[in-house]
């Protein structure tokens, strides 16, 4: 099953030195049967879209935890996992999963989206705004917006050790 984790470039760094990365608390995002039933139209790939923008958003939280070398850049690892390692979660949103070992290796990485720097400011004014967002305040929910239509560069993991050292 394809997961959409999200990550953090430091979260990079030690997959690129130790070859696993964990998913934050086993939490992460996927085409669910739930999410399948909630968009009536659209095909698999723009409900596949919809689980990675879920993971995407769940990166800005993440940023607003730590101390990172980019601070403002989101990051989502695609992986291919096992189906039995994934348990479904709906009444967490209807696209959650829960991995079952979260560490994954670095071989279930199928993909890997940074945020470019362009970006930094859109995600930087969502990082502050996610909360307010979640809490149904509308100006709120158009920051996020804005940061969440930003283009996410795409890395094949054979570039992990190029894109730990040159960003």
């Amino acid at each position: 099953m394809r997961v959409y984790l999200p990550a953090t470039f430091e979260m990079l760094v030690g997959l690129n030195e130790t070859g696993a990365f964990s998913a934050r608390s086993g939490w992460g995002f996927a085409v669910t049967p739930a999410l399948t039933e909630f968009y009536t139209a659209g095909d698999e790939e723009e409900i596949a879209y919809a689980a990675f923008q879920d993971a995407a958003e769940a990166s800005l939280r993440l940023l607003a935890i730590g101390d990172e070398t980019f601070p403002y850049r989101r990051v989502v690892v695609s992986v291919d996992v096992p189906d039995e390692t994934v348990t479904l979660q709906p009444e967490m949103g209807e696209s959650v999963v829960k991995l079952e070992p979260a560490q994954v290796a670095v071989d279930d990485v199928a993909a890997i989206h940074v945020d470019i720097e362009e970006s930094e400011a859109a995600t930087r004014a969502a990082i502050e705004a996610v909360d307010a967002s979640d809490l149904g305040d509308e100006d709120a929910e158009l920051i996020v917006g804005d940061a969440l239509d930003n283009f996410m560069a795409f890395y094949d993991p054979s570039e992990l050790p190029f894109l730990v050292e040159l960003l």
